[in-house]
C-alpha cells in the first residue's frame, strides 16, 4: 500500500512544463500518452485498494461492534450475578468482560487505521484524478500546438518546393533565352548572307551590263573585228 501511494505521489509531483517541453521537442504526444495511461492504471489500482481497504475497515468495525455488544451484556449479567450472590460466576463473567472489552479495543483501533488508510486512498485518488484532468487539458492544447507546427512545416515545405520549381523554371527560361539568341543571331547571319549575295548578283549584272555597252562601243568604232584578227 505505502508503495502505491509513493508511485501516486510521483506521478502527482510530476512537472507538467517539463513533460510539455519534452513532447514539443520530440514532436510527439508519446511522453504525455504514456503519463496520462500511467495515472489511469495507477487511478485503477487506487480504486481497488480504497475497496479493499474500506470493506477491510467496515469488517472491523463490525466486529467491534459484535465485542462491545457482548461486552456490555456481560457488564449486565455480573451485576446481576453480584447481586445473587453467585461470586465465582461473577468473577468467571468479569474475565470474559475483560477479554471482549480487549478485543473490542483492538478491533477499534485496527478499523481507525485502516479507515485512515482507507482515506488516504481516497485522497491520492481525487489529487491523481485531477491531476490526470489538468494534463488531459493541457494534451487538447498541445495537440493544437503540434498541428500548427505540423501546418507550418508543411506551409515551408510547400513554399520551398515552388522556390525550387522557380528555381527550375528560370534555368528552363535562361536555356531558351540563349536558344533564341542563336537563333536572332542565325537569322541576321542568314540576313548578311543574303544581301551579299544580292550584291554579287548585282556586280554580275552590272559586268554584264558593261561588257555589252564596250561590245557595242567597240562595233560602232569598227574594233571588234581587229580585236578578233
Amino acid at each position: 500500500m505505502a508503495s502505491l501511494l509513493e508511485k501516486v505521489g510521483v506521478l502527482i509531483s510530476a512537472n507538467l512544463h517539463w513533460m510539455i517541453n519534452q513532447a514539443l521537442q520530440a514532436n510527439s504526444m508519446a511522453v504525455v500518452d504514456e503519463y496520462i495511461r500511467r495515472v489511469e492504471d495507477n487511478i485503477e489500482a487506487l480504486e481497488d485498494a480504497a475497496a479493499t481497504v474500506g470493506g477491510e475497515a467496515k469488517t472491523l468495525r463490525r466486529k467491534q461492534r459484535e465485542f462491545e455488544a457482548k461486552a456490555e451484556e456481560l457488564d449486565r449479567n455480573i451485576d446481576i450475578f453480584l447481586r445473587e450472590g453467585k461470586d465465582q460466576l461473577a468473577m468467571a463473567a468479569q474475565s470474559r468482560y475483560n477479554t471482549m472489552k480487549q478485543l473490542a479495543e483492538s478491533y477499534r483501533e485496527q478499523a481507525e487505521k485502516q479507515e485512515a488508510e482507507f482515506q488516504k486512498l481516497l485522497d491520492a485518488k481525487l489529487r491523481l484524478e485531477a491531476k490526470l484532468t489538468e494534463v488531459k487539458q493541457e494534451r487538447i492544447h498541445l495537440e493544437a500546438m503540434l498541428q500548427l507546427a505540423r501546418s507550418k512545416e508543411a506551409t515551408h515545405k510547400a513554399v520551398a518546393a515552388v522556390g525550387e520549381v522557380s528555381t527550375e523554371a528560370a534555368g528552363l527560361e535562361d536555356i531558351k533565352a540563349q536558344i533564341q539568341r542563336r537563333l536572332d543571331k542565325a537569322e541576321a547571319q542568314a540576313e548578311i548572307d543574303a544581301k551579299r549575295l544580292d550584291r554579287q548578283m548585282q556586280e554580275i549584272l552590272e559586268t554584264d551590263e558593261l561588257e555589252r555597252q564596250l561590245a557595242a562601243r567597240r562595233a560602232r568604232l569598227g574594233l571588234t573585228q581587229a580585236a578578233e584578227g
